[in-house]
């Protein structure tokens, strides 16, 4: 099973994931950096956050996804209005 590193981006700082978490494909990295953004947002608050960006990588080290934490925010005042709509984006 593939290992994926979530990276946090803001502005210049990168904040490295060394774990990573092994999951099936880039559909699930997707909902489990959605997961994560909300989380971040709910301890940490919005207003330091707002730039964010959750990059992240495979196991050799390639972009797969940046997820800006406002598309997460954004995402779910749209929620309501797309309850048919599929889970990923990609």
């Amino acid at each position: 099973m593939p290992r994926y590193f979530f990276n946090t981006r803001i502005g210049d700082e990168v904040i490295s994931d060394p774990e990573g978490e092994e999951l099936r494909n880039p559909d699930r990295a997707w909902e489990v950096a959605r997961a994560m953004i909300h989380e971040l947002l709910r301890i940490e608050g919005m207003e330091d956050l707002m730039r964010a960006v959750l990059e992240v990588r495979d196991d050799e080290g390639e972009i797969v996804l940046e997820f800006p934490f406002v598309e997460a925010i954004l995402d779910d005042t749209d929620a309501t209005d797309k309850a048919d709509a599929p889970v990923t984006k990609h």
